[in-house]
């Protein structure tokens, strides 16, 4: 029995020792044969190596170049690899830094978990590459550096700065609020396409495992590269902006304040928006020592070059108004396009009298509008807000601001770009709170003046454009919008700039109001913009400012038949909106229509009035 016990446990005791010897055997091959392991253990670390990715392009809508990458480098550096008798003098000469800087930039808290002196961390970002190719030379002399490759941001022009928006460092925020895509270092889109576009246009980082030695140079890939990732490029995108009519639409606003903006009218799609004053994106490149141009332009509190006037900007639209609250009062039947309103020079309302200025006798619609007379719209909004009776303005207010809304007036339109307001349409409520501590009840006498544009009502550029536009298509538009496509055809555009947006106007009553915009361009206030055969139709405004010279307004589209173009110029402070405004918006029509401008004379003028002082560096 013993013996047969015996039989039964031999396999299992040959089983240890072979098991034994095998494990004896390989230790022996690790410790003594093998130097592979004694070798790998002499190295410092095994690096994790971000792989920064080429951010997305951005073209316009002829794929012309808006941005580009330039390459820039980071110097990282494990600091217990650091040779304390390495050459400090010659390393600061090569990198254009002091001995200060020098310790500054090694001068880390260790308690602290975010560094450790055997793990990588950055010693001076944004080396250009003319200054690391120098030190590149040189990285032998210099144990524990290493660099790092990165992309910026750089500009083959100086147009469409509030556009394209600029980057900036990432900051706790923007880190916590990633779901840990950015690191400390990183950058991100500020402002502009640049922000709107940010998780397109950034691609997604790569990961390669290096072995470095003790110097922290590297000495190979790990494990075959089984564990790295590749880098993938930001998707570009194709703006509907024309970058040649943005720049000359800069061009003529120059030493200017206010904006622009221009529509397809067919579209939404946005052919150029400017702010003035504008600046050289290229100020703001993280190349350079961008601090002191930031400064400045951040101090300028007089004309707010960091102000993108196109969407944020909330302004009096004037007597650009009067084509759609004519289109309200027609469509609720309140009006009609043979109307005769008889005025003398101003409108009176018992011992008051509101001012307009001489013109021929206003018969109809269209010629209340080629004229801009103050008196015919001053009664047009009266009997608009009085639909139900004197005392209950707030019935015919809000039947007002429902079509107002139709035209998306008192909110966003909703354009793929930052900083968007809403602008302002008072409303009853508004009106209840305002004379309630006069202890009165508003009537439409006493809220008149927006019926010419004045008043509480305010609007964006944007918005004016867009106005502009619906006049154009006869009562309906597309979301305005900067994007048109992506290089990646799997990225789509947002739906929502594919819905066309109706009013609730008859088509027949936009004919009395486009014919008097043609009136007025022909002969009327808006005569300076006559361009030929381009048939613009337009209204002028000259929205006053109790705080200094009155707001140059314009709006109009182009051609009659068929629109190509639709456009809002708001330039402050210049007066009559026939003077500069008109004219301005005439030559970037006839720009973009024509592809050149035959009146040189009239676009010498414009570029060459200046209405304010560029600030003292």
């Amino acid at each position: 029995m013993l013996k047969n016990l015996k039989n039964r446990h031999a396999p299992i005791v040959w089983t240890l020792i072979l098991a034994t010897g095998l494990l004896i055997y390989k230790t022996a091959e690790i410790q003594l044969f093998d130097a592979t392991y004694k070798t790998l253990a002499q190295k410092t670390i095994l690096d994790k190596k971000v792989v920064y990715p080429s951010r997305g392009l951005i073209y316009d809508r002829y794929k012309q170049l808006m941005t580009v990458n330039k390459p820039i480098y980071e110097i990282r550096v494990v600091f217990r690899n650091i040779d304390p008798d390495m050459d400090t003098a010659l390393f600061c000469q090569l990198l254009n830094i002091t001995k200060d800087e020098f310790e500054f930039h090694l001068d880390k808290n260790w308690s602290s978990p975010r560094f450790h002196k055997a793990i990588p961390f950055t010693f001076l970002s944004r080396v250009k590459p003319e200054v690391f190719s120098r030190f590149q030379e040189h990285m032998y002399r210099f144990p524990g550096f290493f660099p790092i490759t990165r992309n910026i941001r750089a500009y083959p022009h100086q147009s469409a700065s509030h556009i394209l928006g600029y980057l900036g460092e990432v900051n706790n925020e923007d880190i916590q609020a990633a779901a840990s895509y950015y690191k400390k270092g990183d950058y991100i889109g500020r402002s502009g396409l640049e922000k709107q576009y940010e998780h397109i246009l950034r691609g997604d980082k790569g990961i390669e495992y290096v072995v470095r030695d003790n110097l922290g140079r590297e000495i190979s890939s790990f494990n075959n590269r089984q564990l790295d990732s590749t880098a993938v490029a930001g998707i570009d995108l194709y703006t509907t902006m024309d970058l040649g009519l943005q720049a000359y639409a800069e061009s003529l606003m120059d030493k200017k304040r206010g904006s622009i903006v221009a529509i397809q009218p067919a579209t939404g799609e946005i052919l150029a928006a400017l702010s003035a004053p504008n600046y050289d994106p290229n100020m703001l490149n993280l190349d350079e020592d961008r601090g002191p141009s930031f400064k400045v332009l951040l101090n300028d509190t007089v004309n707010k070059p960091f102000l993108d006037r196109t969407v944020a900007a909330k302004y009096p639209p004037g007597s650009i108004f009067k084509p759609i609250l004519s289109l309200i009062a027609l469509q609720e039947g309140v009006f009609e396009a043979n109307r005769t309103i008889y005025c003398n020079g101003y409108y009176q309302y018992k011992s008051f009298k509101y001012g307009c200025h001489d013109h021929e006798p206003t018969y109809n619609l269209p010629l209340a509008i080629k004229n801009s007379c103050n008196s015919y719209f001053f009664q047009m909004i009266r009997e608009m807000l009085e639909i139900e009776d004197y005392t209950k303005p707030e019935i015919g207010l809000n039947i007002l601001n429902g079509h107002l809304r139709d035209f998306s007036l008192g909110r966003k339109l909703g354009i793929d770009h930052t900083n968007e307001h809403t602008g302002f349409i008072p409303t009853p409520a508004f009106y209840d709170n305002l004379y309630r501590d006069a202890g009165a009840e508003w009537r439409s006498t006493y809220v008149m003046s927006i019926g010419i544009g004045q008043g509480e009502l305010e609007l964006t550029t944007l918005q004016m454009a867009n106005l502009a536009a619906i006049i154009a298509n006869r009562g309906f538009y597309f979301t305005p919008h900067l994007v048109k496509s992506f290089s990646n055809r799997t990225v789509q555009q947002d739906p929502v700039y594919n819905i066309r947006n109706e009013v609730r106007i008859d088509k027949a009553h936009f004919e009395p109001v486009v014919e008097g915009m043609r009136q007025a361009v022909r002969r009327g206030t808006a005569y300076l913009a006559e361009a030929g055969q381009l048939e613009i139709c337009g209204k002028t405004g000259t929205s006053q400012n109790p705080f200094g010279e009155d707001h140059s307004v314009f709006f109009a589209f182009a051609p009659r038949e068929n629109p190509e173009i639709a456009i809002a110029v708001y330039v402050e402070n210049a007066g009559f909106g026939g003077n500069i405004a008109a004219p301005i918006g005439s030559l970037i029509i006839e720009k973009y229509i024509n592809k050149k401008v035959q009146r040189k004379q009239l676009e010498a003028k414009m570029k060459s009035t200046q209405l304010i002082k560029t600030p003292q560096t």
